[in-house]
């Protein structure tokens, strides 16, 4: 079977290395140059993207962010999975509010605002401490502002003024003092086969993700099954095929989303070593229509992104559980190097495991990693 992913980055590179053990050959889209390129070597096919097209099998997204051209002429294939209005949904943060909204889904208070007056209001409405977000392309702390009080509503005003808002509109979000980050990354088939994997804990630097740990510690059932219940009503009213994650706020017994990823996720790659099957994987299965693999999870696993840096030692793979994932990337600040997961048979042995990883890191591209060690020690 043919696989095309647009987008030709680490995600659609880990689809291909998955895909390859159960035959499936998978190519991948450069959705600006419009070239179809090898997911793993970046090498340029001969080939035209039209030709593409009618050669795949299924079409698929490693990212949200698709032009909007592109998208409906891939749409038109009727290939495409998940689906149109699914991308959509995880592009444009006013679709997504909309979708949450209309299916009864708790979510943060908001208001949508497409002039920059309208935050007044907002503000008078919601509370003086705010998130702002850019509707679209807005991604790892990128397009977001904070009002921490009304002494910085002038500025923030000055500073969105210069925006097309009409084109772009903000998503204002009233900021909550939620307890913890925590996502569902889960699975629908072709066949609506239905597949979760547990939830994971994020920790985040700067609007970036750091660290995830899977499974959260301190989850009991109800909160799992809440967090189901959230994702097949989102997978059904989207008829979704594919992976989504579900990312949310912890409020007590009560999860609010903050947002979704129609699309294999940062925060799903622990299992690659900490599950029976990968979520890259199950997303190649779903997509083709074959059985879903177990979620079983096989241990306690963190994942820890490589952000803006290569200059460790590999000596980390002396580490025992320790498995690295590179991205082949040149350095730039703020951009995904590549990844590690570490495996341990407890929470306290995955943090006795942080710690040691923590001694060849350096603590200003890692800055949470110590102290989620000491967090796991104690859970």
């Amino acid at each position: 079977m043919n696989i095309l992913i647009l987008g030709s980055g680490q995600l659609a590179r880990m689809m291909a290395l998955a895909g390859y053990p159960l035959g499936l050959s998978v190519a991948a889209v450069d959705v600006n140059a419009r070239n179809v390129v090898d997911p793993i070597t970046k090498i340029v096919s001969e080939k035209l993207l039209i030709q593409a097209l009618k050669d795949a099998d299924v079409i698929s997204v490693e990212f949200e962010h698709i032009p909007q051209d592109l998208l409906e002429q891939v749409n038109a294939t009727g290939k495409l999975m998940p689906s149109m209005e699914s991308i959509m949904a995880g592009a444009d943060r006013v679709k997504e509010k909309k979708l949450l909204s209309g299916l009864n889904i708790a979510n943060c208070p908001y208001k949508i605002i497409t002039d920059v007056n309208q935050l007044d209001a907002a503000v008078t409405e919601l509370g003086e401490q705010l998130i702002i977000k850019a509707s679209r392309d807005g991604y790892d702390g990128y397009g977001q502002w904070r009002l921490s009080g009304a002494a910085q509503l002038a500025d923030i005003k000055q500073q969105l003024s210069e925006l097309d808002l009409q084109k772009v509109p903000l998503v204002v979000e009233k900021m909550l003092n939620f307890e913890r980050e925590l996502s569902l990354v889960g699975v629908r088939s072709v066949s609506g086969q239905i597949a979760y994997y547990p939830l994971a804990e994020n920790l985040h630097h700067q609007g970036q993700l750091h660290v995830s740990v899977a499974p959260a510690p301190h989850v009991n059932e109800a909160l799992n099954q809440q967090a189901q219940d959230i994702f097949n009503q989102l997978v059904e009213a989207l008829g979704y095929v594919g992976v989504l994650a579900v990312e949310f706020f912890q409020m007590g017994d009560q999860l609010l989303v903050n947002e979704i990823a129609p699309r294999v996720h940062n925060s799903g790659h622990w299992s690659m070593q900490g599950a029976d099957t990968c979520q890259f994987e199950n997303h190649l299965r779903a997509i083709s229509d074959l059985p879903l693999g177990a979620t079983k999870v096989l241990t306690p696993t963190a994942m820890i992104n490589i952000i803006g840096c290569d200059d460790f030692s590999m000596d980390v793979l002396n580490i025992q559980g320790c498995h690295l994932h590179l991205y082949g990337k040149t350095v730039r600040a703020k951009r995904k190097m590549g990844h590690f997961n570490l495996c341990a048979d407890s929470y306290a042995a995955l943090g006795h495991t942080l710690q040691d990883l923590a001694q060849y890191l350096a603590q200003e591209h890692f800055p949470l990693l110590k102290k989620e060690a000491n967090r796991l020690l104690n859970v």
